[in-house]
């Protein structure tokens, strides 16, 4: 309860009368605690985490081929089974980019004023192999996100027989 008190000199100030508040028995600790786990989270978290590259700071070297993949023939035999599976990941994953048809003219593409391959033209593909394609499509290049991890391998490999199939067409 607040009650008006005349000071001596004449000044009247408010005065709370009544029971002290109880105290929490861990209130002082625990607010100790809380204070060196917010501290020590502060100076610990911009050391817990590495820097990451923007996908512009790609460089060639991060879409060279994983060791065993670099060794590695295109394992999956580009049947018409396989290009379907990898027509149907394409659609889902690539085409908003390269386009429905692999010309470069995806909505996304065109929104970011992204220059791609045309990859129904035979010359765009002929210096590829089929690991090198695998490479990008599974690590990235440039502002291109990698699918490992999103994809298995073998859906990797049918997306690759699926864009070779593009320039056949």
């Amino acid at each position: 309860m607040r009650i008006k008190v005349q000071k001596p000199s004449g000044g009247l100030y408010l005065a709370e009368i009544g029971p002290d508040k109880p105290k929490s028995p861990l209130g002082d600790q625990a607010m100790k605690i809380f204070m060196a786990c917010v501290f020590l989270l502060a100076v610990w978290h911009p050391f817990s985490q590495e820097p990451k590259k923007a996908p512009e700071e790609k460089t060639s070297t991060d879409s060279k081929p994983a060791p065993e993949v670099a060794k590695t023939a295109n394992p999956s035999k580009a049947t018409p089974t396989s290009i379907a599976a990898g027509k149907k990941a394409y659609q889902n994953d690539c085409a908003m980019c390269h386009g429905k048809e692999g010309g470069g003219d995806g909505d996304l593409a065109a929104d970011m004023k992204l220059k791609l391959r045309d990859y129904r033209d035979v010359a765009v593909l002929k210096d590829l192999s089929d690991t090198d394609i695998y490479s990008i499509i599974a690590n990235g290049k440039g502002q291109m996100t990698g699918e490992e991890g999103r994809m298995k391998p073998d859906q990797v490999w049918d997306v690759v027989n699926y864009v070779r199939s593009l320039a056949k067409k």
